[in-house]
């Protein structure tokens, strides 16, 4: 009987301990080790920063609907946080991970991220955020799958790929940090890596040896095929008619493969292709698109593509996957060119020949920009929930606010090179905004950032956007830089309805995609145009607006968005965490920290509920 009543007794514990720490829905757990280690992708010894000793890192994977606990261990030698683009963090900037929304992880620090991944489904990648960490590594995937009740728009692929692209350079943040900060241009990157290797000797000029590169093993193997190996092998009398149909089944038919793709370099837009294969556009950063298929595709840094690509192809040979620098000299940028290799499981010999080649439209910018125009959202489709995407007609919502934000090529200002929008160029921010709210701190930041660019001299300052929540804005990035853009947008998706070139003027606005513009959360703005997006402001927090370049971003060009219901009750935006940092202003409310985050959090949890189970198992022993 005792130890009966102690069965119940744990049972009730556990119970107790899943229903109200996580409410019910199911928790992924991970613990990141954030440190430096050794590796040569470009054949040149030099100071990466991995995950668990990975690099890239490993895969985040969650499906809607879960509760993610991230406990991070801060390993580098200098201060750390870790951002999600593009997971819409709903009412909770405080895991955010950007520097006006938490303060830093001190060196040899845990702290622990915990969040819910709410009504997105699809292909993301999470970096670090500070000092331009994410130009020497810290970087993996975070895929965000859909729960079973919910379809998706296309066939059950064979296999799921991840291929992590972006420019590279020799150099570790730290330099390349040193160069920005005296006021010189990062320069032409050192080489393009694809999942952290270099590039596949196709040219021995170009390419020195010893270099790993990176191999996708698929199989073209289907039922069809196998029936027909079946056959030949009981008619081998037949044996040469039955190879070439084999040939011809293995062109028309094969397993299909989802590939999500990431451009997580520091600046250089990637055009990536597979040679002889086409790529079945079908997601792009949680939203799916309407199935196009094309033969390459521009990814510009910070966006993230899913594409579907069926193994159609004989094995007389490896096929080539490429990631090439675009809107460059593409000549003199040749050698910047990330070179892996598609491996069919029958392949008869190594790739050959030279790589297929990118689009030819370099100096005609109208046709290049028929790409990104063509990227429309399936309205069809389901999203996280059982209920169809374009059943929320943007178009016929009246716009309440319009932000102008114009960029400009890099000024000296108080004697530093700095990069602008709307002539301010962002100083980091000592006191995280929300936390500077909440403990009355003055002067941590303004909310004067102007709507519009303004006739006066360019200024560094801590200007915040002050927005209304429940609001429906039109934001009209002007790029007026010389190089192409990258604008996110963090804890939102917003949709992109109209992109040209030149200044955008209000009769722009009669062109505007209001049916099935596809929704993101990065953008690239071609140098001397303009791109428009609306956003639905229904996110309370303070949210990054920042260019995913790196060096632009690193230089000033953000800015924040404080997105607060004035009727806040508890229900629209959630509290500080219980693990809250402090900083800044704040900084003696911070206590030494002597052992995780993580087990604070396990060890309150236990006391809270050691409590609940000691009060029933005074009840369970009585009865």
């Amino acid at each position: 009987m005792a130890l009966l009543r102690f069965s119940v007794f744990v049972l009730i514990h556990i119970a107790l301990v899943s229903t109200l720490c996580f409410a019910g829905d199911p928790t992924v757990s991970y613990n990141f080790k954030v440190s430096y280690v050794t590796a040569s992708p470009l054949g040149v010894p030099q100071q990466v920063i991995a995950i668990n000793g990975e690099f890239p890192g490993p895969v985040i994977n969650a499906t809607t609907n879960n509760n993610v606990i991230i406990n991070v261990r801060n390993e580098l030698d200098e201060n750390l946080l870790m951002t999600w683009p593009g997971i819409q963090l709903r009412r909770n900037s405080w895991q955010d991970g950007v520097l006006g929304t938490n303060c830093p992880i001190p060196a040899k620090w845990n702290w622990t991220y915990q969040f819910q991944v709410k009504d997105q489904i699809g292909s993301y990648f999470y970096s670090p955020s500070l000092n331009l960490q994410r130009a020497s590594g810290g970087f993996g995937a975070f895929i965000v799958n859909n729960r079973a009740v919910i379809a998706i728009p296309f066939a059950q692929p064979d296999g799921d790929i991840v291929i992590m692209i972006g420019d590279w350079y020799t150099q570790n943040h730290t330099a390349l940090r040193t160069a920005l900060d005296s006021g010189k241009d990062l320069g032409m990157p050192d080489g393009v890596l694809i999942n952290g290797k270099g590039p596949y000797r196709y040219n021995t000029t170009l390419v020195p040896d010893g270099i790993k590169h990176e191999t996708i093993n698929v199989d073209p193997d289907t039922d069809a095929d196998r029936c027909l190996c079946a056959i030949t092998y009981i008619y081998g009398k037949w044996f040469e008619l039955f190879e070439i149909l084999m040939a011809l089944a293995q062109r028309s038919a094969g397993k299909t493969y989802r590939l999500r793709v990431h451009n997580v370099g520091t600046s250089t837009s990637l055009n990536f292709r597979i040679q002889n294969h086409n790529l079945l556009l079908v997601e792009t950063e949680g939203h799916y698109t309407v199935q196009q298929n094309y033969t390459s595709f521009e990814i510009h840094v910070g966006q993230s593509y899913s594409f579907l690509v069926t193994m159609d192809q004989n094995a007389t040979s490896d096929y080539y996957i490429v990631a090439s620098a675009r809107f460059v000299n593409e000549s003199i940028w040749q050698r910047v060119t990330g070179v892996a290799i598609l491996h069919y499981s029958n392949s008869k010999g190594p790739a050959t020949g030279p790589l297929p080649e990118a689009p030819s439209d370099i100096y005609n910018q109208w046709a290049a920009m028929t790409q990104p125009r063509s990227i429309r959202l399936n309205t069809s489709a389901s999203g996280a929930r059982p209920n169809p995407q374009g059943s929320f007609h943007y178009g016929s919502i009246n716009v309440t606010d319009t932000y102008v934000l114009r960029s400009l090529p890099p000024s000296t200002i108080d004697g530093k090179l700095r990069a602008t929008l709307n002539g301010i160029s962002f100083v980091n921010i000592d006191t995280p905004i929300r936390l500077a709210d909440q403990h009355k701190v003055k002067g941590a930041y303004k909310l004067d950032f102007p709507n519009k660019p303004l006739d006066r001299p360019l200024r560094m300052d801590r200007s915040v956007l002050n927005s209304t929540y429940k609001g429906f804005i039109e934001v009209i990035l002007q790029n007026n830089d010389t190089k192409m853009q990258s604008f996110h947008m963090d804890g939102y998706s917003f949709f992109v309805v109209a992109m040209d070139f030149g200044i955008w003027s209000e009769s722009n606005r009669n062109n505007y995609n209001k049916w099935d513009a596809i929704s993101r959360c990065t953008v690239e703005v071609y140098p001397g145009g303009w791109t428009a997006i609306l956003i639905s402001l229904d996110n309370a927090g303070v949210w990054n607006m920042r260019m995913e370049n790196l060096d632009r971003w690193h230089l000033g060009q953000e800015t924040y968005m404080r997105v607060v219901n004035p009727e806040e009750n508890g229900e629209t935006e959630m509290a500080p965490p219980d693990n809250v940092l402090y900083c800044g202003a704040l900084q003696d409310l911070q206590k030494p920290q002597h052992h995780s985050a993580a087990m604070s959090i396990l060890r309150r949890i236990s006391t809270t509920f050691l409590t609940f189970s000691l009060a029933l198992s005074v009840g369970i022993f009585i009865l």
